[in-house]
């Protein structure tokens, strides 16, 4: 598991190019989308009526059966790639192979973590939304 870690973060920095560009990751949504656990955290202040509830726990629910399939895809990508690492020499072919499954199924989780975060902003009204923005511009 510690080198699957460390293989996605050798990629991640690789794809980024600089210790800035993972910060500017870290932040670009901050204040634009929302997490469910900071909607729910907020849920008292932020008056959500049973429906507004009921659909933010669907669209989380579907999130997470729908990334279940990408993320064993990438799993097994990833055993894969290691188990190529291991060899010498390298098929550097072998890896590419691997790590492009493993990262198109990773494209896919995010996309649909994507959908799921425009789905829940798109649930509240301006004022929840207005509260959460200064939620996160006060962090």
């Amino acid at each position: 598991m510690k080198k699957v870690f460390l293989l996605i973060t050798a990629i991640v920095c690789l794809g980024t190019g600089t210790a800035s560009a993972e910060n500017l990751k870290a932040d670009i949504f901050k204040g634009k989308l929302f997490a469910p656990n900071i909607i729910l955290e907020q849920q008292a202040e932020l008056h959500l009526t049973k429906q507004q509830f009921t659909e933010i726990r669907a669209a989380v629910v579907e999130v997470q059966s729908g990334v279940a399939e990408h993320e064993w895809d990438m799993r097994e990508a990833y055993q894969a790639l290691m188990l190529e690492l291991d060899k010498a020499p390298i098929d550097e072919a072998e890896v590419l192979k691997h790590a492009n499954k493993a990262l198109l199924a990773e494209n896919q989780v995010k996309k649909k973590q994507m959908v799921m975060l425009v789905r829940l902003k798109n649930l509240l009204n301006a004022e929840q939304v207005a509260y959460l923005e200064a939620l996160a511009a006060e962090k």
